[in-house]
């Protein structure tokens, strides 16, 4: 698996041991982790704070010129504000580690010229369908449901 996602993982189960939703993500510049976020909805109570968005806001003001250089690696399938983040920021390239349990406009992503790679870990996807089951209602609330 790749290393990258795994960091994702360990940020999802981060947010998870927290009581909060088990997303993760981070955001890698030339081979490195710039910065790593997790869905904290819950804890913060935020209504933005998805796993990308606080990973976006951990990196902090970037120039534009690092985030076109960029791959955000995400366990789960970016939804429309995080993916409206991901285009408004440039960032070429997304790593996905599943899209089963969610998927947010992957397809309108691409067409926008970003690259969407889904791994299909099964590892994101039993975190994801464990809270599902588990937190109907939190799940419901987190996509606007």
């Amino acid at each position: 698996m790749n290393h990258f996602l795994d960091e994702a993982i360990k940020e999802a189960r981060k947010g998870l041991e927290a009581g909060g939703i088990p997303i993760g993500s981070v955001l890698v510049v030339d081979g490195e982790i710039v910065a790593r976020g997790h869905n904290q909805r819950i804890q913060k109570g935020s209504p933005v704070l998805h796993a990308e968005m606080d990973c976006l806001e951990n990196a902090g003001r970037l120039p534009a010129s690092t985030y076109r250089r960029a791959t955000l690696y995400s366990t789960l399938s970016p939804c429309d504000m995080c993916s409206g983040a991901i285009l408004l920021y440039g960032i070429p390239r997304v790593v996905v580690g599943e899209n089963r349990t969610f998927r947010g406009p992957e397809d309108y992503v691409r067409s926008r010229g970003v690259d969407v790679v889904v791994v299909d870990d099964q590892e994101c996807v039993s975190l994801m369908e464990a809270f599902i089951s588990s937190n109907p209602a939190l799940w419901g609330e987190d996509i606007g449901e």
